[in-house]
């Protein structure tokens, strides 16, 4: 879940992160109203999910004069279907260097990671191009961060005497914040060292683990989030909206985030990345996915019958895959009971709407026999992924 960048910086401001002065503006006239009170250089920044409207739209002025006219263009901006948010104000420093600081979590080591470069960038673009000015240090997500580590880092670029203090503080504030508030990525792109020595904050961007939405509701709401609200690119469509709510009223399990697409094959598929892999598989085989809806950590049979109902309710869908990877945090026979009662609920024959049913893992000996009641056709694990996503499409024709 994407924040705006002045929701972010209202987290940092409230872990006394050092930020540049700025003010969200949700009108033109407000735009010129605040530009005038901050005087000097200025940066207009549209608040937008979509990456492209959000990076690569904000406006420098040397000065207040035309700030209003600016605004009133960027509030025009087409951010996924909806408008920019506002529109944040902020003075533009002018610095004596620039860093940029990334938090996120490692694949490979499963640990968090933070990267720093002593340049103002993306750290995956500087890391394409200067790979060379990249410094980085794990941590552990288990236990407190330490500021040994973050001076550790602020000595990798160089820093001493108060340089190294303040940047040692600044890199564990954010550090703190991006555990405390299952943060999936905290990217500080612009740092900038002042004349007087100082460090602040210019851009920042900030990505929320979507799973911890409920148990960081406290803080969502603070910061005024919808509870429907999944800050996707594109403007959510109503199906997708009430996949969340399927989601947020049943705790039992969970539901990723329901993506739409225009195809005719419902997906109701499982296990983590298994489930992207999935859903590449239909496409490669010439199937045409009408959704994406990832379902596990032992959802409930209602919760899989409302999912189900969702998904075939989905105008040009006749026929559903249910698919996963081997999964043991999930019984099979629950997911089993709950699409079949789903579709019956719908007026059909489970034989008939079913292509192909593949969930190995807990209680699929069970899930067999329920399935095979219905004359509906199920795959253990010596299917794969491919192949099961192969009958699947080839009988749809």
């Amino acid at each position: 879940m994407r924040f705006y960048e002045f929701e972010a910086k209202q987290l940092l401001k409230k872990h006394r992160i050092p930020l540049v002065q700025s003010e969200l503006a949700k009108t033109a006239d407000q735009v010129g109203k605040i530009a005038a009170d901050i005087g000097g250089p200025l940066i207009l920044k549209p608040q937008a999910i979509a990456p492209g409207v959000a990076a690569g739209s904000a406006k420098e002025l040397a000065d207040p004069t035309g700030a209003q006219a600016a605004a009133a263009e960027l509030l025009e901006l087409d951010d996924g279907g909806r408008k920019p948010n506002g529109i944040l104000v902020e003075a533009r420093p002018t610095g004596e260097a620039a860093y940029s600081l990334s938090f996120t979590y490692d694949g490979t080591t499963k640990r968090p990671v933070v990267a720093a470069a002593d340049m103002a960038g993306k750290i995956d673009d500087i890391g394409d191009t200067h790979p060379d000015r990249i410094v980085r240090r794990y941590f552990s997500a288990l236990y407190p961060f330490s500021d040994y580590i973050a001076k550790e880092l602020a000595k990798s670029l160089s820093l001493g005497g108060n340089d190294l203090k303040r940047m040692t503080r600044i890199v564990s504030g954010l550090a703190r914040l991006f555990l405390k508030y299952d943060l999936a990525d905290l990217d500080v792109t612009s740092l900038i060292k002042l004349g007087d020595g100082s460090f602040v904050v210019l851009d920042v961007e900030a990505d929320l683990e979507i799973e911890a939405r409920h148990r960081q509701r406290p803080m969502l709401d603070e910061l005024g989030f919808a509870k429907e609200d999944l800050r996707q690119v594109r403007e959510p469509t109503e199906f997708e909206l009430e996949g969340a709510r399927i989601d947020a009223e049943d705790l039992r399990g969970i539901i990723s985030p329901i993506a739409e697409f225009d195809g005719n094959i419902g997906l109701v598929i499982g296990a983590g990345g298994g489930s992207l892999t999935l859903t590449d598989a239909v496409r490669k085989h010439g199937g045409r996915p009408a959704n994406y809806a990832a379902i596990g950590g032992n959802p409930s049979v209602d919760k899989a019958r409302r999912l189900t109902k969702l998904v075939l309710s989905k105008p040009g869908v006749d026929k559903i895959a249910v698919m996963s990877n081997v999964v043991s945090n999930t019984r099979a026979d629950l997911v089993a009971r709950g699409v079949i009662k789903g579709i019956i609920e719908l007026g059909f024959e489970p034989a008939d709407k079913i292509l192909i049913f593949r969930a190995p893992g807990a209680w699929e000996a069970d899930a067999a026999k329920i399935l095979q009641k219905y004359g509906i056709e199920y795959c253990d694990r010596t299917v794969s992924i491919s192949e099961a996503a192969r009958r699947a499409v080839a009988k749809v024709g």
